[in-house]
């Protein structure tokens, strides 16, 4: 498969990295923010989590918690299709910046990718409202 387009969105956020990186390093927390993953929300085993979402049930597995601010995770679709979503976060002063890459799959339009790239926007927008105890 060839190179995807990309887009990074980032958001920064007035909160310790350490302090986001906890919040946000535990699954549990992503329906909080992440609208897309809707807000059931079960564990499976390990790092492995199920969601009903609008887009039907979905699977869910996170990378595991490290020392480098990777917060990555892919997305299984219904159809058995997997989404990679690679997300990171790092100092940003005495807070921390969250970026997430969204990649323009085959088949996506550049309205839908758009879209999704507006999304994410809005959902880190949640997610920095939430950490700086405004949400």
């Amino acid at each position: 498969m060839p190179a995807q387009r990309a887009q990074h969105v980032s958001m920064a956020i007035d909160r310790s990295y350490s302090e986001a990186y906890d919040f946000l390093s535990r699954p549990a927390n992503f329906p909080q923010w992440a609208s897309g993953l809707g807000h059931s929300f079960v564990h499976l085993q390990g790092m492995e989590w199920q969601a009903d979402t609008p887009m039907g049930r979905l699977r869910v597995r996170f990378s595991s918690p490290n020392e480098h601010g990777i917060l990555d995770h892919y997305v299984t679709l219904e159809d058995g299709t997997t989404v990679y979503n690679p997300m990171r976060i790092f100092a940003n002063g005495d807070g921390s910046e969250v970026v997430f890459t969204l990649f323009q799959r085959p088949g996506m339009s550049d309205a839908e990718f758009a879209r999704d790239a507006e999304w994410i926007q809005k959902d880190l927008g949640t997610l920095k409202k939430l950490l700086e105890g405004n949400g």
